[in-house]
């Protein structure tokens, strides 16, 4: 009699393992395919490095469809935003889905905003992550580097030789222009009010609240971090550790401001992140206190899946 008894509970645990595998199998599969974008200077993989580092790999592991965009590594959010348009269409056309969820970094949220904005037919969904929504105080520091003078040309130069290295490195379009003075002419304040005034959705209208969760269709997130130091071996902590000081007591990432980077449904705004642990960089070296990164994207890849995107 105690036979069969042990049996059933052999079968019992085994049926709720499968079960188990199952549904961690089918964790992140959203109903349209997740499409990532890059922010200032980035690119989709460098020598086999990602930009995204670890991300895509865990997030198709577990059932999402992920394509990772390249537009230009320096210019206005609009420039970039049509880049990222023709994109997205060609990856509706790949997918044989009509919509994507679309996820930009940095530069890469008021990108993404854009496409919605123009095209929120082919948009279930946009997530922004250390977004400068209303400006980067590091940008403004910049802007007070004289228009016309020749400081701001050598500076304009020798950033636009960056990223014209990073996007002949990536493999990126050798017809890409790169456009400093346009990017940063984006991401300070003034520049950033003025593209919030021609996009305005997902925006909070007060100075650290929520913006709508929802407009037109197009359901709007956001999320972000707020420790410019958090791994001593990291080599880019000590860079994001200066930037931080053009904040002076505003809680930043290093380069975007805590309420700045609010937009939409806001997940949460202090990850103990820096700007490139946002993205799992450099080479995952992120703080041991915290939630890894990749964890982040994976949940709210499972978000989206249960809100039906």
């Amino acid at each position: 009699m105690r036979y069969p008894k042990r049996l059933s509970v052999l079968f019992g645990c085994l049926t709720a393992l499968a079960i188990s595998t199952t549904a961690q199998a089918s964790y992140t599969q959203t109903r349209y395919p997740i499409v990532l974008a890059h922010g200032m200077l980035g690119f989709d993989s460098i020598l086999g490095i990602d930009y995204w580092y670890g991300i895509p790999a865990a997030l198709r592991r577990d059932g999402a469809r992920v394509y990772v965009t390249q537009v230009s590594q320096l210019d206005t959010s609009e420039a970039r935003g049509e880049q990222l348009l023709r994109q997205v269409e060609e990856i509706v056309a790949i997918s044989g889905k009509p919509k994507v969820n679309l996820i930009g970094h940095s530069h890469g949220g008021p990108t993404v905003r854009y496409v919605a904005a123009v095209r929120p037919d082919l948009v279930a969904s946009v997530t922004s992550v250390g977004a400068p929504h209303k400006g980067s105080k590091t940008a403004d520091f910049i802007r007070n580097v004289p228009p016309g003078s020749a400081g701001e040309t050598i500076l304009a130069g020798i950033v636009n030789g960056l990223g014209g290295l990073i996007n002949f490195l990536s493999g990126g379009d050798r017809m890409t222009t790169q456009n400093a003075l346009g990017t940063l002419e984006s991401l300070n304040s003034e520049g950033a009010a003025r593209f919030n005034q021609r996009f305005p959705q997902g925006i909070p209208t007060t100075a650290c609240g929520e913006g709508a969760y929802q407009v037109n269709g197009v359901r709007y997130y956001s999320w972000s971090g707020t420790s410019p130091l958090t791994n001593v071996l990291d080599i880019s902590d000590g860079f994001l550790g200066a930037t931080s000081l053009t904040f002076g007591f505003e809680a930043n990432d290093g380069l975007v401001g805590r309420c700045s980077s609010r937009m939409g449904m806001v997940i949460r705004d202090n990850y103990r992140m820096n700007h490139l642990d946002e993205v799992n960089q450099v080479f995952g070296l992120t703080s041991i206190f915290e939630t890894s990164p990749v964890s982040v994207y994976r949940q709210h890849a499972n978000r989206l899946k249960n809100a039906g995107l």
